[in-house]
C-alpha cells in the first residue's frame, strides 16, 4: 500500500489583501495558478465520511491498485449573477474582500461527490471525494467554477453532490457538470441558491436527474433523502432568515397592522372562526396591541429557493409590479389630492388613454418610465413623466363594448370571470339565509316578470326543464356583509341576483337583476327587480342595477376566482411537496414547474395587495372586509374535488356526464369558451400525467405503499387545508387514478385557471366601466326622497359616473391589472421546455412530446373556434377572439398564453 498524506490547515497564514476586485475584463478568464503557488490539485481525490452533511479532510490510504483504474473527472459548476451583478453592492465590504481571496485560492467552493452504492464489504456509505472548485471564467451572463476529481472505478454511480460554499455570499448554481465518464457528461440540475458556510454550515445536496420513489433510493443516498426532508421541515421555531430553505405552516395573522393604527386590525384567517387555507411561516414577532398578529416588516420571508427576482430578467413580472406598488401608485396618491374625486364626464375617463394624467416629478428624472416604460411615459419637452394607459383590446374594438346587455351575458361566458355563471334548477328563488336576521327569503323575481322578459316563448317552468335559465348569484354571500360595508366611506352593497336566458344563437340574455338590502337602521328589507328597459329612466336603472352587479363580480372575481382559488389555495400544495417528497422523487419532479415563483407573488401579495389598506381594500366593493369575505367563500363553497375543471362545470349545471360526448361531457351552452378550451387543455395535461405516473408506478399497490406520497396528501388536507380535513369530498389516494385526477386538478389550477382569470384582466377591465371595482352609491331608487333621485332624474349620467371608482381607485387598479396581464420575455409556458428530469428517461420525454404536440393542436383549434361565425360567444363585429386559454404568448399584455405556473 502506498500511504499519500494530505494536510489541509485552517491556520491562518499570510493573505494576499486586495484593494479592488482584479476583474477589467467580466469575460476574460479571471485567474490562473502563478507557479509559486501551492499545487492545490494534490487535494483532487481526497476521501472522507460525509455524516451530517459535514466532514474534514483526513489523511487516507490509496490501493494502488484501485489508482491506476482511476476515472479523470471535471466538475463545472455554473453560477448565475443577480440582477444587479454578482459583484454587486450587495457582495461589497469584508466579505467581498475575503471572496476575492477565496476565489485567488481556488476555495470558492467545496464539492463532494457522493456513490449512489454502499461498500460491499462494510454494508456502509461509501467514502466520498472531494475538490475545491476554482473559478474560472466570469461574464455577465455566468460564472464558471470548475473541480478535478480521480473517481475509482469502484465507486460506482455518482448518486448526490454535497457543496460548501465558502464565500460570505449566497451564490445561485444553475447546475453541476461531471465530465470524463465513458458514458458522456453528467448534469446535476441545480437552480437553487446555496448559502454560505458562514450563516449556515450544513452543506447543501444535490441529487441526480434520475428520479426514484421511496423505496427505489439508491442505498448509498437514503439517509440524505431523509435528512434533506427534515432540513426543508425545519423545527418551527424562531424567525426565519433570508438565506434559509424552511417550509412551514402558518395562519394568515400578517395581513393587519393594529400596531399602526387600531383601523388597520385584521382577524386572522385560518382556524374554526374564519377557516383558511395556511400561508408560509415566517416567524415574525407578535404585535404589541394585538398578540395574535404578527409584525408586520419591510420585506416577507419566502424560502430562498422560492426567490427569483434576483435571477430573472429585469421585466420579470413580480420586479415590475413591485415598482408599481411601491413608487408608481404612490406618486399616483400624491399626484391626486382628493382620494373621493371622480370623474367629471365621460370623457376625462377616455383622457387616460389619450392625454394620460401628469405624475408629480420625483428626484431623478424618467425614473417611473424606466421602470414601468409601457405605463410611463417621460415627455423631454416638459420633463415631466405622464401615466397613459393603451387602450385595452376590448375598447379598441368597440368603444361602447361595456353598454351593451349582449356583452354583459357574454363575458360570463369568455370574459374574466367565466367559472360562476350556474343553471337555474329550483323555481322559485329562495334564499338560505334566516329570515328572522335578512327578512323574506323569498326573490322579487317571480315567473310574472320572468315569462313577461322571454315574451311567450316558454314558461318559467319549460325554460328550467330545457335548461334555458341561468344565474350569477352573489345574493347569500354578499347579504350578511351589506351592514357592515355600508358603514365604510365611499361603498356601498347589496345582495345580488342576475338571471339570463339561453337564446337560440346560444347567447345569454340578461333577464332580470334582484338587489337586495337586508333589515338595518331601523328600516324593513328593501328589494327590487330591474329587467331592461324601453324607457329612459328604466333604462338608466338598468344600467345602473348592471354597475352594482359588475362590482360585485369584479370583487369576486378578484378575491375568490382568482386569489382564493389560485394563490391561496395552491400555497400549501407547494409547502406539502416540498416538506414531504425528495428533490428526486418523480412527483416532485412532475410538479415542481406548476409551483415556481408562487410563494414569492405571494408574499408581495400580502404585503401590499390584500393586506389592511392594500390595493384591494382601498379599491374593492367590500372594503376592509374583502379578505373576510375570501374566507366566508372558502368556508361555504371551496371543494378540492370541485377545482377539477369537469366536477366545477358538473356542479354548477354547465355540464352533464356523457360518454358519447366529447370529455364525456356534454355541455349545457355549447358554445362556452371557458369550457371548450378549458376541456382540451384539461385532458392534455391530464393525458401527460397519466402517461407520467404509469411508468413510475406498476400497479396500485405502489401508490399506497409510497411513504413519502402518503405523506404529502396527508399533510395537504390535514395541515395545509386543515380547517377542512373532516369533509367527506376529499379523495382518497389509494390508485392510480385517484393520483391522476388530483395532480391534475392542482396543475390545472396553476396553469389554466390561473391563465383564464388573470391575464386577460386588462383587457376586460382596463377600460373600469366595463367592470368597476367599486359601486360607491347606493341606487336611487332605494330612498326616492333622497336628493339622489332628484339628481338622477336631471343627469343620470352623473350618478353613473359619482357611482364608478373614484380617479385614485380607477388609476390605482388600472396600473395594477396592467401589469398582471402582462407576459415577460421569459415566461415559461406549459408544455414549451422540456424539465432536465423529464429528458433522463426516454418514455417520460416520449410522453411529454405528445403532450407538447397536443398543445400545439389546441392553439390552431382555438384559432378555428374564434373564427367560427356560428360561434357568436366568440366571434362577430366588434367582439374580442377568446384566447385566453391558447398555451403560447408573445410577450407583452395578449389576454392568451397559459404559463405552467402563479407566476403574477
Amino acid at each position: 500500500m502506498l500511504m499519500q498524506q494530505i494536510n489541509v490547515s485552517n491556520s491562518s497564514g499570510s493573505y494576499l489583501i486586495l484593494q479592488k476586485p482584479c476583474i477589467t475584463n467580466p469575460c476574460l478568464q479571471v485567474w490562473s495558478r502563478p507557479s509559486w503557488f501551492p499545487k492545490q490539485r494534490k487535494q483532487k481525490r481526497v476521501t472522507t465520511h460525509h455524516d451530517g452533511y459535514r466532514s474534514n479532510i483526513k489523511a487516507v490510504a490509496v490501493s494502488t491498485e484501485v489508482e491506476s483504474k482511476a476515472v479523470k473527472v471535471k466538475a463545472t459548476i455554473t453560477v448565475q449573477p443577480t440582477v444587479g451583478g454578482f459583484f454587486s453592492e450587495l457582495s461589497s465590504g469584508l466579505g467581498r474582500g475575503l471572496d476575492d481571496i477565496k476565489d485567488l485560492l481556488g476555495q470558492s467552493l467545496l464539492v463532494e461527490l457522493l456513490s449512489a452504492e454502499l461498500d460491499e464489504k462494510t454494508k456502509l456509505e461509501k467514502q466520498s471525494i472531494k475538490d475545491y472548485a476554482q473559478k474560472t471564467h466570469q461574464s455577465t451572463q455566468e460564472v464558471k467554477y470548475v473541480a478535478e476529481f480521480e473517481v475509482p472505478q469502484s465507486f460506482g454511480e455518482i448518486g448526490a453532490i454535497l457543496v460548501e460554499n465558502e464565500h460570505h455570499k449566497e451564490m445561485f448554481i444553475k447546475d453541476i457538470v461531471l465530465d470524463g465518464f465513458l458514458l458522456g457528461p453528467v448534469t446535476f440540475s441545480c437552480d437553487s441558491w446555496v448559502h454560505s458556510k458562514f450563516d449556515n454550515p450544513v452543506k447543501r445536496v444535490f441529487f441526480s436527474n434520475k428520479s426514484y420513489l421511496p423505496s427505489e433510493t439508491p442505498e448509498g443516498v437514503k439517509r440524505l433523502r431523509e435528512e434533506e426532508l427534515e432540513h426543508l421541515r425545519g423545527n418551527g421555531q424562531g424567525e426565519r432568515k433570508v438565506h434559509e430553505r424552511i417550509y412551514d405552516y402558518d395562519v394568515y395573522n400578517d395581513l393587519g397592522d393594529p400596531d399602526s393604527s387600531e383601523e388597520l386590525k385584521r382577524p386572522v384567517l385560518g382556524g374554526s372562526q374564519h377557516p383558511y387555507p395556511r400561508r408560509c411561516r415566517t416567524g415574525r414577532d407578535r404585535s404589541h396591541k394585538d398578540p395574535l398578529s404578527e409584525k408586520r416588516s419591510s420585506s416577507v420571508y419566502v424560502p430562498r429557493d422560492e426567490c427569483f427576482s434576483e435571477v430573472k430578467q429585469l421585466t420579470f413580472q413580480t420586479k415590475t409590479l413591485y415598482s408599481a406598488l411601491h413608487a408608481l401608485i404612490p406618486t399616483i396618491r400624491t399626484g391626486i389630492v382628493d382620494k373621493n374625486l371622480g370623474f367629471p364626464v365621460f370623457s376625462a375617463i377616455d383622457d387616460l388613454f389619450d392625454e394620460g394624467l401628469s405624475l408629480p416629478p420625483l428626484k431623478g428624472k424618467g425614473i417611473l418610465n424606466n421602470l414601468l416604460p409601457r405605463l410611463v411615459k417621460f415627455v423631454r419637452d416638459t420633463e415631466e413623466e405622464i401615466l397613459r394607459f393603451n387602450p385595452p383590446a376590448t375598447m379598441d374594438k368597440d368603444r361602447f363594448f361595456w353598454l351593451r346587455d349582449e356583452e354583459f351575458g357574454r363575458q360570463t361566458l369568455a370574459g374574466l370571470n367565466p367559472c360562476c355563471i350556474q343553471l337555474v334548477t329550483e323555481w322559485p328563488l329562495k334564499s338560505k339565509l334566516d329570515p328572522e336576521i335578512y327578512g323574506p327569503a323569498e326573490s322579487a323575481i317571480t315567473t310574472q316578470i320572468i315569462e313577461q322578459e322571454i315574451k311567450g316563448f316558454l314558461t318559467v317552468e319549460e325554460a328550467i326543464k330545457q335548461k334555458k335559465l341561468f344565474m350569477l348569484d352573489y345574493h347569500d354571500l354578499l347579504l350578511p356583509l351589506v351592514k357592515d360595508v355600508r358603514q365604510l366611506e365611499g361603498t356601498t352593497l347589496y345582495g345580488s341576483r342576475t338571471l339570463f336566458f339561453l337564446t337560440h344563437e346560444g347567447t345569454l340574455r340578461p333577464l332580470a337583476i334582484e338587489l337586495t338590502r337586508p333589515p338595518m337602521d331601523g328600516k324593513p328589507q328593501w328589494k327590487e327587480v330591474f329587467t331592461p328597459c324601453w324607457h329612459s329612466t328604466g333604462v338608466w336603472l338598468w344600467r345602473l342595477a348592471k354597475l352594482h352587479v359588475l362590482a360585485h363580480d369584479a370583487g369576486y372575481h378578484q378575491l375568490v376566482s382568482h386569489w382564493l382559488r389560485t394563490h391561496c389555495a395552491t400555497e400549501p400544495y407547494i409547502l406539502a411537496t416540498n416538506r414531504q417528497l425528495s428533490a428526486m422523487h418523480p412527483i416532485y419532479r412532475l410538479l415542481h414547474p406548476h409551483f415556481r415563483y408562487t410563494m414569492e407573488i405571494n408574499a408581495l401579495a400580502r404585503e401590499a395587495l390584500v393586506n389592511a389598506n392594500g390595493i384591494i381594500e382601498s379599491s374593492f366593493t367590500p372594503g376592509k372586509f374583502s379578505i373576510l369575505l375570501s374566507s366566508i367563500a372558502y368556508d361555504k363553497q371551496w371543494q378540492f374535488n370541485l377545482q377539477s375543471l369537469p366536477a366545477d362545470l358538473i356542479h354548477r349545471g354547465m355540464a352533464v356526464k356523457d360518454q358519447n360526448a366529447p370529455h364525456g361531457l356534454k355541455l349545457t351552452v355549447e358554445d362556452y369558451p371557458y369550457a371548450n378550451d378549458g376541456l382540451l387543455l384539461w385532458d392534455a395535461l391530464k393525458g401527460w400525467f397519466t402517461d407520467y405516473i404509469y411508468r413510475y408506478y406498476p400497479d396500485n399497490g405502489a401508490i399506497q405503499s409510497d411513504t413519502e406520497l402518503q405523506a404529502w396528501w396527508q399533510e395537504i388536507v390535514n395541515v395545509g387545508h386543515a380547517d377542512k380535513k373532516d369533509e367527506p369530498w376529499w379523495p382518497q389516494l389509494k390508485t392510480r387514478q385517484d393520483l391522476i385526477e388530483i395532480l391534475t386538478t392542482i396543475a390545472w389550477t396553476a396553469s389554466g385557471h390561473h391563465a383564464a382569470v388573470n391575464f386577460g384582466q386588462f383587457s376586460f377591465a382596463g377600460y373600469f366601466p366595463n367592470r368597476p371595482s367599486v359601486a360607491r352609491n347606493k341606487m336611487p331608487v332605494e330612498d326616492p326622497s333622497d336628493p339622489e333621485w332628484e339628481l338622477f332624474l336631471q343627469k343620470p349620467e352623473v350618478t353613473m359616473l359619482k357611482c364608478f371608482p373614484s380617479q385614485i381607485q380607477a388609476t390605482t387598479v388600472m396600473t395594477v391589472l396592467d401589469i398582471l396581464s402582462n407576459h415577460s420575455p421569459d415566461e415559461e409556458y406549459l408544455g414549451e421546455t422540456v424539465e432536465p428530469a423529464w429528458e433522463e428517461d426516454a418514455l417520460v420525454k416520449a410522453a411529454f412530446e405528445k403532450f407538447r404536440g397536443k398543445l400545439i393542436e389546441l392553439e390552431g383549434l382555438i384559432d378555428e373556434r374564434n373564427a367560427d361565425k356560428s360561434r357568436r360567444n366568440r366571434n362577430g363585429a366588434g367582439i374580442v377572439p377568446y384566447e385566453l386559454l391558447k398555451p403560447t404568448s408573445e410577450p407583452g399584455v395578449t389576454a392568451k398564453g397559459v404559463p405552467y405556473s402563479i407566476s403574477i
